[in-house]
């Protein structure tokens, strides 16, 4: 095996999306560089007038409600003016008809507008995937963003704001801090919905006193265990409370806040729990919402943080059980930099740890997509279809089953269910194609040198183009990241 073949399949599998159709000859004597050019302040943006801000994309579902709110008050006023009309006696004495089916309700309009929007953001999403020459990028950001999932389950505005959530808190901060991720995440109306902090009230706050309402710790807890310190990293019931009022008053803005546009973040301080807080045995005496930004910035910067994270990088790009020393190394790299996510990044790929791992991961069902359209030099144009390819491989797009986002351990990948689904749909992209690839010929373009004997040899005994197709896209080679 040739060892820059060797080098390049590392990189372009272990940190990016796949090799593309044009081969390892793409990237040029290299790799290594192409990987690190990719780590970048503006590589991650993805810049689309088309596309809708948070708050226009709360709007849209504003008004979806307030059209279905004056349907319903009309259809109420019709049936109140009109009486019923007598029903027809039989025709036929003593005989039954069957009853004649009732027809199929019309699609409904609102919901294919929530749907396009959806849609289009997943097709941006695609498309800045298949343009990237590595790829690494866009592992990056999938990464943080299931690291701070949301989910379209959660209803209409979840399903409209999951995107543009990507796009305006996620992407833009993925290679500067983590503190500016966590704080840029957290504040993001998309999550302040997921996880409920609207009905967060202080109980001794003004609003509190009132509505005899008190606080829903979800967003604390959360941030605690799944974003910041992990399970075990050191907090307390105690501290989920206390922190749970310091984000009181975090906030979207609605019509009673702004007539002339509404969906964005704002601070509601008559709901904000008054006085200080003790978390994690400081005490944050700031007031109002820079209290609860006091709280994450110091949470951004704990050693349970940089441990947690750097287990976690390292368990998703590596191997599920992650080699101690590369571990070791990010949470170093991470508490010296005050957890600069490029630095980081570069130590990632870089790390001898990294490339010295066997191929023990599998590729999500996102990744195993996206590779394969870079393979094999398609364009994706049927969204619907690959939504629908995505739910049947157990990982739906922004729909994780929990606020711990999709799995990435072999596991869970690899069950005998979602290896079946993986084969079937490999055919279904295969049979199409068969006049337009040799298998063999592009098995060779895409993994050259680093082609074991076993898949070529399958490729080569393939009974007909389509069948060699599919199984080089379900080959080890392939799979395995």
């Amino acid at each position: 095996m040739a060892s820059s073949d060797k080098k390049t399949h590392m990189l372009f599998n272990r940190f990016g999306l796949g090799v593309t159709s044009h081969g390892f000859k793409s990237l040029g004597s290299d790799p290594l560089t192409a990987c690190l050019a990719e780590i970048s302040a503006t590589s991650a943006i993805i810049t689309d007038p088309t596309l809708p801000t948070t708050a226009r994309a709360i709007q849209i579902v504003s008004e979806i409600e307030e059209k279905r709110r004056l349907a319903r008050a009309a259809q109420r006023n019709l049936a109140q003016g009109v009486s019923q009309p007598p029903v027809a006696p039989p025709t036929n004495a003593g005989m039954s008809s069957p009853p004649t089916p009732a027809p199929p309700p019309p699609p409904d309009p609102d919901e294919l507008r929530l749907q396009d929007v959806f849609f289009a953001e997943m097709g941006a999403r695609f498309r800045h995937g298949l343009a990237q020459p590595v790829g690494f990028t866009e592992r990056w950001v999938m990464f943080w963003s299931n690291h701070f999932c949301v989910a379209t389950r959660r209803g209409p505005i979840m399903r409209s704001t999951v995107g543009v959530y990507e796009r305006e808190a996620i992407r833009p901060h993925v290679f500067g801090t983590f503190s500016d991720l966590l704080i840029a995440a957290e504040s993001h109306p998309a999550m302040l919905h997921y996880l409920d902090q609207r009905q967060s009230i202080g109980p001794n706050s003004p609003a509190g006193q009132r509505r005899q309402r008190g606080l829903n710790e979800n967003l604390a807890r959360e941030i605690l265990e799944l974003h910041t310190l992990g399970v075990g990293g050191g907090y307390a019931q105690a501290d989920v409370t206390n922190f749970a009022k310091v984000l009181t008053g975090w906030s979207i803005t609605g019509n009673e806040e702004n007539l002339d546009g509404f969906g964005g973040f704002t601070f509601a301080a008559n709901r904000h729990e008054p006085g200080p807080q003790t978390v994690l045995g400081k005490l944050y005496g700031q007031s109002g919402q820079e209290q609860g930004l006091a709280v994450l910035r110091h949470l951004a910067t704990h050693p349970s943080t940089a441990k947690f994270i750097a287990t976690k990088l390292a368990r998703h790009f590596v191997a599920d059980k992650p080699p101690p020393a590369l571990v070791a190394r990010l949470e170093q790299v991470f508490r010296n930099t005050n957890g600069n996510l490029a630095a980081l990044a570069k130590s990632l790929i870089t790390a001898p740890e990294s490339a010295d791992a066997p191929f023990t991961k599998l590729r999500t069902p996102m990744e195993f997509l996206l590779a394969t359209y870079r393979a094999t030099g398609e364009k994706p144009e049927r969204w619907q279809q690959l939504n629908n390819a995505l739910n049947l491989m157990g990982q739906p797009l922004w729909n994780p089953a929990g606020p711990n986002g999709h799995p990435d351990d072999i596991a869970s990948i690899a069950a005998p269910k979602a290896i079946k689904t993986r084969l079937d749909l490999a055919l279904q992209f295969a049979r199409p194609l068969g006049g337009k690839h040799d298998p063999r010929a592009l098995a060779e373009a895409v993994f050259g040198e680093t082609l074991s004997t076993e898949t070529r040899q399958a490729i080569a005994r393939a009974e007909t183009r389509p069948q060699g197709l599919a199984l080089l896209l379900m080959s080890p080679e392939m799979q395995r990241r």
